[in-house]
């Protein structure tokens, strides 16, 4: 298969390159560094593109099979008036970008796998949240709505399309379980904000896992949440993690706090969202890592 994928330099982007190189599968990256990206992922074709700048290179995307758009602006930040301009532009304007590629390539790639987040859902307390929930009215949930809107777009040029709804990934090289391990390392972490919030998880592998599902299965299209089968409230995460690393997992961390530090981001930390992947079990995807205690031992190496 002849794959091209944006953000291969991210979290995500980095394991799904490996992955799909180790397979045999032909690998071309859109970066703005696309020097560095050839250093940092052996045995990928990489050419440049500035996903804000404007079109995407027709000549990167014509006659592949497919394309995987994993770029976008860090959400975990202190949401300044510019810091939202970023997060919204580099995703909506982004992808608008990688649509216009498409349809200047020829001939066109067959689908589209395109990063979403459970962030479109916004706060449910104990509801169980599937796909067919509608979206929140607040920032999170309005940049979703609309980076999915302009992914949806290459539907109109003949691609498959998925919106791959991405959750809290745990992973020791960044997102939330790299910076919850500082403090739990030293017996100092805890549930934050009374814990009762659900935290809607998965492992890397997973996300990795079924991106290469969503390539290689026609029956995959629209939303999909790439979540855990069973996710856990704060109180139970930090509980597992305190296991996993043998320290203690008692501390509290008040909401006001990361308040304090993170401002309106804070609000997808104290709160949170019961979200399942019913489509993707629907599927049949077999996860890599479907219970907390074994995924964390995992990812803790």
């Amino acid at each position: 298969m002849r794959v091209t994928v944006t953000g291969a330099t991210g979290l995500i982007g980095r394991r799904l390159a490996a992955e799909l190189t180790d397979r045999g599968d032909e690998v071309t990256v859109l970066s703005r560094d696309p020097d560095g990206a050839r250093r940092a992922l052996p045995g990928v074709q990489a050419a440049a593109w500035d996903p804000e700048g404007g079109p995407a290179p027709a000549e990167a995307l014509a006659g592949r099979d497919a394309v995987v758009h994993l770029a976008g602006e860090n959400v975990a930040q202190r949401w300044s008036d510019e810091a939202r301009r970023r997060i919204r532009d580099s995703r909506v304007r982004g992808t608008r970008h990688l649509v216009e590629g498409l349809r200047a390539a020829a001939p066109r790639p067959a689908a589209l796998i395109s990063s979403s987040a459970v962030g479109l859902y916004g706060a449910h307390g104990d509801e169980e949240v599937d796909e067919s929930t509608p979206p929140a009215g607040d920032f999170l949930g309005s940049v979703c709505q609309a980076w999915e809107q302009e992914a949806r777009a290459a539907e109109e040029l003949g691609l498959r399309v998925v919106e791959l709804r991405t959750g809290v990934v745990m992973d020791t090289s960044g997102g939330a379980l790299a910076k919850m391990l500082p403090p739990f390392k030293l017996g100092a972490g805890g549930p934050v904000a009374g814990g009762g919030q659900y935290v809607p998880w998965v492992h890397t592998d997973d996300v990795v896992g079924m991106i290469v599902a969503a390539l290689d299965d026609e029956r995959w299209s629209g939303p999909v949440n790439a979540t855990a089968p069973v996710p856990v409230t704060n109180k139970e995460l930090s509980r597992a993690l305190g296991r996993a690393l043998g320290r203690p997992a008692v501390a509290p961390v008040p909401a006001f706090a990361l308040k304090l530090l993170y401002g309106d981001m804070a609000q997808i930390v104290v709160t949170g969202a019961r979200v399942v992947p019913r489509r993707a079990q629907e599927l049949g995807y077999a996860f890599r890592h479907p219970g907390l205690d074994e995924a964390l031992s995992s990812a803790l190496g």
